[in-house]
């Protein structure tokens, strides 16, 4: 059986950090997952994706990450339920992450920092692995543009 989510989405509020009681950190967060197309309105709606970190990887997330931070998250979907303090049952579906990237510095999410968070609205600014210091996406990104449509044609597939 295959159970493997990989999404890419902002984090909506800044992960707090827990304990159980057994000593193991823990993080729940929510991720902001653009959908691939746009409504009726021409905007793009979102889905809010319910995820959980554990151990040493819950530390980091916590401490590399706030609200805002574009996030990419490879993890398995999980669902449980219990008796909420009424007696009544509750679902609950989420995420549980094994493994997460950055997908933008600390810098670059400051100077895109207005606000508002819209849909690919990074304009390319993703941090470099090798973490070169003048390494600028912007202006060698191919694909950073206007937004326009590229036509490809079946003869352009190698597939």
């Amino acid at each position: 059986m295959i159970n493997r989510a990989v999404l890419t989405g902002r984090v909506t509020k800044d992960p707090e950090l827990r304990t159980t009681q057994s000593g193991l950190s823990v993080a729940a967060f929510n991720l902001a997952v653009d959908r691939q197309y746009s409504n009726s309105q021409g905007k793009r709606d979102a889905d809010f994706v319910s995820c959980v970190i554990w151990r040493k990887a819950a530390e980091n997330f916590c401490n590399f990450t706030s609200k805002g931070s574009l996030v990419g998250i490879d993890g398995r979907i999980q669902t449980r339920n219990y008796d909420d303090k009424d007696g009544k049952r509750v679902y609950v579906t989420e995420v549980v992450v094994d493994n997460f990237a950055l997908l933008e510095s600390k810098k670059d999410r400051q100077n895109n920092n207005n606000g508002s968070y819209a849909s690919n609205s990074n304009n390319g600014n993703y941090s470099k692995s090798d973490n070169s210091a003048n390494y600028d996406n912007s202006s060698q990104d191919p694909f950073n543009g206007s937004g326009d449509t590229i036509d490809i044609s079946d003869d352009d597939l190698p597939f």
